[in-house]
């Protein structure tokens, strides 16, 4: 199993880990609601997780103009 990171406005990957005994709570995703949880993880049928997240380069652009947060794909 992989789980892959990538921004989810640039789509910029930002790192994987890539170990089969990984569990959900040592990634922290057991804190999550099941609404976060649906927005920020996909399963893949290959066993895969994607899981998006904000890279520091549109975090930065986010946190620098507001009124993008408006828009629905600010950064692409």
């Amino acid at each position: 199993m992989a789980v892959n990171y990538i921004c989810r406005h640039c789509k910029t990957s930002i790192g994987s880990i890539n170990a089969a005994a990984v569990t959900e709570q040592q990634l922290g995703f057991h804190s999550l609601t099941l609404e976060e949880r649906s927005d920020i993880i996909a399963y893949d049928s290959n066993g895969d997780v994607t899981v998006k997240i904000v890279c520091d380069y549109c975090n930065e652009a986010l946190q620098s103009n507001p009124d993008l947060m408006m828009v629905g794909n600010p950064l692409q």
